[in-house]
């Protein structure tokens, strides 16, 4: 087998200009490779903190009422003087009171069983 030539074993240095270009692509590559982890770093942050700061697993359904455990929910619904509950119905954290007022005249009452207050109040009239 033949012996490569001795001038091609040893490398030639290179020319001022290629070496200067090749310290630019290095420094390039070494700002890249550091703001791309430096972006890494930040992402990987804020998936922490928004892991951090999840809900909980098991949240409170919008109708249900919070109370500890072994107890009743308890409160006063406060209806004008000689009113006479109608009907009731009940959604969720709303309760809606049909009555008939002392006058004769009929209303809703609407109230949030949650926030423990009237909402609202409705009139029903004859047209």
């Amino acid at each position: 087998m033949a012996r490569p030539d001795a001038d091609d074993e040893q490398e030639k240095p290179l020319d001022p200009e290629v070496d200067k270009l090749r310290g630019k692509l290095v420094r390039f590559m070494a700002v890249n490779l550091g703001l791309l982890f430096l972006a890494l770093m930040v992402v990987i942050a804020a998936i922490v903190y928004k892991a951090r700061k999840a809900p909980p697993a098991n949240p409170p359904l919008s109708g249900d009422v919070q109370t500890p455990p072994g107890e009743l929910a308890s409160g006063d619904i406060v209806l004008p003087v000689g009113a006479k509950v109608v009907s009731q119905s009940l959604s969720g954290d709303r309760l809606s009171i049909d009555a008939e007022l002392a006058d004769g005249s009929r209303a809703i009452f609407l109230y949030d069983i949650a926030g423990r207050r009237l909402i609202g109040q409705f009139a029903i009239r004859n047209k």
